[in-house]
C-alpha cells in the first residue's frame, strides 16, 4: 500500500470512538494519526484513510470478514502485522461499528501481559558490574612549603 497522508478529519472521529473515560486507554500521536495504546500494546489507530485494530483469533477473523478489511501491511511489502487488521475505509463514517471494533482491540490488548518499556535504539542496557565495590580514595597529600 502506498502511503496515503491520515486526513486531518479523522482525528475527531477517532476520539469520539474511543470508550468515554476509559482509563486502561492513553490516546499518542502516531505517523501523523492517531493511536490508542493498552497495556504498552498499540490496540487501534488511525492509517491511511481507514483505521486498524489489534485483536485476538476470533475477532480478528469476524474483521477480515468485513468487505474491504484485510491483514494490515504497513509498508505494503508482504510483511503483516499478524494480530492486526486494516478496517475498511467505510469505518470511518460509522462511529458506532468503529467504536465496536475499537473497544474489542482495548480489551484484547488490556488481557495481554504489560509490555515493557524499549530502550531508545542504538542504546546498549546497562550491564551490571561482576567487579566489588572500588575502595575509596586516598585523599591527597598536601604539599608542604619548605621551612627555612
Amino acid at each position: 500500500m502506498a502511503w496515503v497522508k491520515i486526513p486531518k478529519e479523522h482525528h475527531p472521529i477517532f476520539r469520539d470512538a474511543l470508550p468515554p473515560g476509559d482509563k486502561r486507554v492513553q490516546v499518542i500521536p502516531m505517523f501523523g494519526g492517531l493511536a490508542a495504546k493498552v497495556n504498552g500494546y498499540m490496540a487501534g489507530g488511525l492509517f491511511g484513510h481507514s483505521a486498524v485494530v489489534k485483536l485476538g483469533d476470533r475477532d480478528r477473523a469476524a474483521a477480515l470478514a468485513l468487505d474491504g478489511a484485510s491483514p494490515f501491511d504497513p509498508m505494503g511489502n508482504g510483511r503483516v502485522m499478524h494480530d492486526t487488521v486494516m478496517l475498511p475505509d467505510a469505518i470511518m463514517d460509522d462511529r458506532d461499528e468503529l467504536r465496536g471494533w475499537l473497544v474489542k482491540a482495548i480489551d484484547h490488548c488490556a488481557s495481554l501481559p504489560s509490555k515493557k518499556k524499549s530502550q531508545a535504539p542504538g542504546r546498549k542496557p546497562k550491564a551490571e558490574s561482576r567487579r566489588p565495590p572500588a575502595k575509596p580514595a586516598k585523599p591527597a597529600k598536601r604539599a608542604t612549603k619548605a621551612r627555612r
